[in-house]
């Protein structure tokens, strides 16, 4: 799944040590859902988008496979 984390935390100028800590993970779990190899819970979406004030549809691509 794709998403605009890296994007978005480029913007706030923030760092993924930051983003995981603010969410409640560790850094490389940002890293795996940034590349693409982790497909972020419910849970965790939310929590990203709420620390980003938008929607999960905002933040995450949503793609028919």
């Amino acid at each position: 799944m794709k998403t605009h984390i890296a994007e978005l935390r480029k913007a706030k100028r923030i760092s993924q040590e930051e983003l995981a800590r603010a969410v409640g993970v560790t850094r490389q779990t940002i890293t795996s859902i940034e590349v693409g190899k982790y497909i972020a819970s419910l849970p965790l979406a939310h929590k990203i988008a709420v620390y980003f004030g938008m929607t999960i549809e905002d933040i995450f691509i949503f793609e028919e496979e």
